[in-house]
């Protein structure tokens, strides 16, 4: 109970959007693969990484990862192609 009047979530749920946020990480910054990305992030399988990302999202790991890769432009700064959600 304590938890939740905290966060305003249940324990699980709290893990799966840490797990989903670092997810949404990994797809932006890395080229991993989906699997690697998967069990990085505790997600474990690309089935769970695409179930959980597109409830969040509304997008595939692959279309979230064209939408918001973070790209190195030539100064060396990094932009990112999309707006974040």
């Amino acid at each position: 109970r304590r938890f939740h009047a905290e966060t305003g979530l249940s324990p699980l749920q709290w893990l799966l959007h840490q797990r989903v946020n670092r997810a949404r990480e990994l797809l932006e910054s890395t080229d991993l693969p989906m699997e690697q990305v998967a069990r990085l992030s505790g997600l474990v399988t690309t089935d769970s990484l695409r179930q959980h990302l597109s409830r969040r999202t509304g997008l595939t790991p692959s279309a979230y990862r064209a939408t918001f890769t973070r790209r190195t432009d030539r100064e060396g700064s990094v932009a990112s192609s999309g707006i974040r959600t």
